[in-house]
């Protein structure tokens, strides 16, 4: 396997749009405690890409760009990000402080994860999830697949 600087090391990398990738950088790492991987440039010095990194997971960020990549519009969800925390708690007062627009509080849930969710300034939603106990899937309702 090759191994490639320039690439996430993660499994699993989405992909968000935003109109000011640089203001996202900065409100995400601020907000949400992700650490700025890399940025590129692109014509005039604009931010046109960057990666982010949370413990072994990792978000890419691109610029807007016509009508096939933009951001969410403001009461529109056609997808969101799970991350896990260490403590859900501290990571929601933390985001609260920073602004962040609070559309869930930390709440527990049937399946052994305590999370809340959050949307950025862009209108993208983020749930961060801290495992607070182990569940069988059948106690709440779903199987595992054979």
């Amino acid at each position: 396997m090759v191994n490639n600087r320039s690439a996430p090391d993660a499994t699993v990398v989405p992909i968000l749009i935003y109109e000011d990738v640089a203001k996202a950088i900065e409100w995400l790492c601020g907000a949400f405690g992700f650490e700025e991987r890399l940025r590129a440039a692109g014509p005039g010095g604009t931010v046109s890409h960057a990666q982010l990194k949370v413990r072994e997971g990792a978000v890419m960020l691109g610029r807007q760009g016509g009508a096939r990549y933009r951001p969410p519009r403001r009461d529109e969800v056609n997808q969101y990000v799970l991350v896990h925390v260490e403590d859900v708690d501290r990571h929601h007062a933390h985001a609260k402080q920073y602004g962040a627009e609070i559309l869930e509080p930390p709440t527990e849930m049937p399946f052994g994860e305590r999370l809340y969710t959050a949307r950025d300034p862009a209108g993208h939603q983020w749930t961060f999830s801290q495992h607070v106990k182990d569940v069988a899937p059948e106690q709440w309702g779903a199987t595992s697949a054979p």
